[in-house]
């Protein structure tokens, strides 16, 4: 943030709570949507947001922001929270998601939303785009960083390598690619699909520092976020284990909730589970 106070991780905490209840809300108002993605994202986000990335919302449009990019767009509810969290959009609007006129899309849409950086969702693609604006900001001797998020599912494409072998070849250090990790995708468990693994070891094979955290603990994300930042000359990934549908037991680890809105009961459990 622009603010030169470090947050304590018991705020940071109580930011994540409120934007696990918004997702919950949102997605079960509006009958549809990706809770288990979201819900693993959740502290990524706001530990990027509210602790590290230079941005001002009464000024999105700051040359020298940091610039962040949700590449797997079907998360948009976590995005959308934080962004009301940190006053981008109207907070008291996040229940009209996925409703014609909204300015909360199924996807990010940067005609509805100006101050996002694009309109994603169309998977393998945000990588590209991030760099394409992490060169820029280098050529233009910015100081802006880039924050691409990716999906497990999402990096199975091969955009995703035909970028990263460029990011490595352009020594593009001001950008750091963020893999969601939480192992399930649309039709079930990464493993069973196509199976990442050795992931750590892919990235560091196309020259990419790798940082490898438990997603949910904001120490950890933390301490990446600041040695993502430290590192000079190759760009940064962080492969950050989750769990899908985290701090919801009945959808933690359960492919059904990838994209799945809760029944009404789902959704008095899962509130009461978030009080």
């Amino acid at each position: 943030m622009t603010s030169v106070e470090t947050p304590s991780f018991t705020e940071l905490e109580a930011i994540a709570k409120r934007v696990r209840r918004d997702i919950i809300e949102m997605i079960t108002a509006a009958k549809s949507g990706h809770p288990g993605g979201s819900l693993s994202a959740v502290e990524l986000l706001v530990g990027l947001y509210f602790d590290q990335m230079k941005h001002d919302p009464k000024n999105p449009k700051w040359t020298d922001r940091d610039r962040f990019i949700l590449g797997k767009g079907h998360a948009a509810p976590v995005l959308y929270s934080v962004m009301a969290e940190a006053g981008y959009v109207p907070k008291d609007q996040l229940n009209t998601l996925r409703r014609m006129g909204s300015i909360y899309q199924g996807h990010p849409d940067v005609r509805f939303i100006p101050a996002l950086e694009a309109s994603t969702g169309s998977l393998g693609e945000g990588l590209s785009v991030g760099l394409g604006m992490a060169l820029a900001a280098k050529m233009n001797g910015s100081p802006s960083r880039t924050f691409v998020m990716l999906g497990d599912g999402e990096i199975q494409e091969g955009q995703i390598w035909e970028s990263a072998m460029f990011g490595s070849f352009h020594k593009v250090d001001n950008i750091v690619a963020i893999v969601d990790y939480n192992k399930i995708q649309l039709d079930g468990w990464v493993k069973d699909i196509m199976d990442l693994e050795p992931l750590g070891d892919k990235w560091r094979a196309f020259g990419w520092h790798t940082i490898t955290i438990d997603g949910h603990n904001l120490s950890e994300v933390r301490n990446a976020y600041v040695e993502a930042a430290a590192t000079k000359g190759k760009p940064s990934v962080i492969i950050a284990h989750t769990i899908k549908g985290k701090g919801v037991s009945f959808m933690e680890n359960n492919p059904k909730f990838h994209g799945s809105a809760p029944s009404a009961d789902e959704f008095t459990k899962a509130m009461a589970e978030l009080a």
